[in-house]
């Protein structure tokens, strides 16, 4: 393990923001840290970067301090500097033995290569934080932890950003925040839950998925909807039944095996005139909502 803590406590005054954090990362891995807002995850990143220290419990990594990397929900620089100059500091501080093309090639992958001679002063939210990520990459760590990396982001900007997590994968390991739940899904191998302050899950991202999230049925149908979804609620395997929007029922089962053979013959019942019907892939969110709820 790169990170493992024991019993790790936060408490701020009469606050418990951690109460007994076991957490393990995988060497190499990408590690979702979820929960909802005030869960502990800014105190527990920022306890892992050696900026806090824990009320009780123990942190151990497995790489030295100057190996760590740490990038905040809101990186802020010299608004005099230019781009270029931010990564250049950052690059001389954590890795001076590097070449120089390094400094080019994190502002490429940050999409920045474009304003990389302008002052950050005049730089958007979104900018900084790919400028932020590009001077916490460019040593080369070891280990990273990133917090909330793509909030401020728009749709390109997050996929860049995304990529260039996901292109870490085995040549470092990193530990990431975010609120984002379809980010988290695409990009991190495991994945740890929080929720005032307890570990709820942890465990790899897939295990979780198919051990939580029911199956269900997303179905199309033409004409009327009401007589299909009262044929499929007297079924004894039908969990739940609802039209997610017209003409779209979502049908939730105890069993796919059931589904499978008596599915098509509740919709004929009836009356369905079926347009599609595909199996729903277990979702982050879902799994998420039932566990913090």
């Amino acid at each position: 393990m790169i990170i493992a803590t024991e019993c790790l406590v936060k408490r701020y005054g009469e606050h418990t923001a951690l109460d007994g954090v076991d957490l393990a990362v995988i060497e190499g891995h990408v590690y979702g840290l979820v929960g909802p807002n005030g869960a502990g995850k800014t105190t527990l990143l920022a306890l892992l970067a050696g900026l806090r220290r824990p009320s009780a419990g123990r942190v151990r990594l497995g790489v030295p301090r100057e190996r760590l990397a740490v990038l905040p929900d809101t990186p802020q620089f010299d608004p005099w500097l230019t781009g270029r100059e931010v990564v250049a500091l950052a690059l001389g501080l954590t890795a001076p033995g590097a070449p120089p093309g390094r400094i080019d090639e994190v502002l490429a992958d940050a999409g920045l290569t474009e304003a990389a001679g302008r002052r950050v002063g005049g730089y958007s939210r979104g900018m900084l934080q790919r400028l932020g990520l590009a001077a916490t990459v460019v040593g080369e760590p070891g280990l990273l932890l990133l917090d909330e990396p793509a909030s401020a982001l728009d749709p390109a900007g997050r996929r860049e950003v995304l990529d260039l997590i996901a292109h870490l994968r085995g040549r470092a390991t990193v530990v990431l925040s975010s609120h984002v739940l379809t980010d988290v899904q695409e990009v991190c191998d495991t994945i740890g839950i929080l929720r005032a302050g307890r570990l709820l899950y942890q465990g790899r991202l897939e295990t979780l998925l198919v051990g939580r999230a029911g199956p269900a049925y997303r179905v199309q149908v033409r004409g009327p909807v009401a007589p299909v979804i009262a044929s499929l609620r007297e079924e004894e395997w039908v969990e739940r039944v609802g039209e997610t929007a017209p003409g779209w029922l979502r049908v939730a089962v105890r069993s796919l095996p059931d589904a499978e053979r008596f599915l098509a013959g509740a919709l004929a019942r009836g009356g369905a005139r079926v347009v599609s019907l595909t199996p729903e892939a277990p979702d982050l969110e879902d799994v998420f909502l039932e566990l913090t709820s």
